[in-house]
């Protein structure tokens, strides 16, 4: 075969290839257009969700948690919780209409932290827990106010594992010694001393710039005189 038969051998496989690629579509073309109708349907649907619900929910749920948060500053938990009858409807109400946007999330917070200041420990649990967030800051806090919940409770158990869970959530000198503080007077509590001296010892040595750290030492010698 010489090389100027090489680009015609070429271009007649190139040209075989076409004509199978045309017959397989004309052969399913009816699919093939069923498919993409169908991925446009869903495209155009999700556009419109987003563009006729989603966002009109949003700035709905986002003008109601500015009202709310007006009571909840003030320190009107109940309100802030229920509404005032009239333009304000309360986080709870909130909750049962947004809550999958992100004023509806920043509800479950407020309202967690609402009923932990009226002393409805259980609801307060079930807000803080549904409450979803990444912030370093946040997040950890709020884990820990479940942990406080647990105390008012009586279950210390269980507030030790969300104190801990803050104190790690956070990871940072500001936030963690707070919290593994309450987790080793939790542990002194039940008797439990050798772990207490440990979260003693770990905001010593981990956090030695921490208010918290000034003074541990006292801490970490009385759950040693406890043992």
């Amino acid at each position: 075969m010489s090389e100027q038969e090489k680009p015609v051998d070429g271009l007649e496989e190139v040209n075989d290839a076409l004509t199978r690629t045309e017959q397989l579509i004309e052969k399913h073309y009816k699919l093939i257009v069923g498919v993409v109708i169908g991925v446009v349907v869903v495209v155009v649907a999700i556009i419109a969700y987003v563009q006729y619900y989603h966002i009109p929910k949003e700035e709905r749920a986002q003008a109601d948690l500015f009202l709310g948060e007006f009571y909840f500053q003030d320190g009107d938990y109940q309100t802030a919780l229920e509404g005032n009858g009239g333009n304000y409807n309360g986080f709870e109400a909130i909750i049962s209409a947004s809550g999958s946007t992100k004023a509806g999330n920043l509800a479950k917070a407020y309202a967690g932290v609402s009923y932990m200041r009226l002393g409805d420990y259980d609801k307060a649990i079930k807000h803080l827990n549904s409450f979803s967030a990444s912030d370093i800051l946040v997040a950890p806090a709020l884990v820990g106010a479940i942990g406080d919940c647990y105390v008012e409770l009586d279950q210390t158990d269980k507030a030790i594992t969300y104190f801990e869970k803050a104190a790690k959530q956070a990871n940072n000198e500001l936030i963690s010694p707070i919290y593994l503080k309450k987790a080793g007077i939790a542990y002194e509590s039940l008797g439990q001393y050798p772990q207490a001296v440990k979260v003693y010892t770990a905001i010593k040595d981990q956090y030695p710039a921490s208010m918290e750290a000034n003074d541990i030492e006292k801490y970490i010698e009385r759950a040693k005189m406890g043992k």
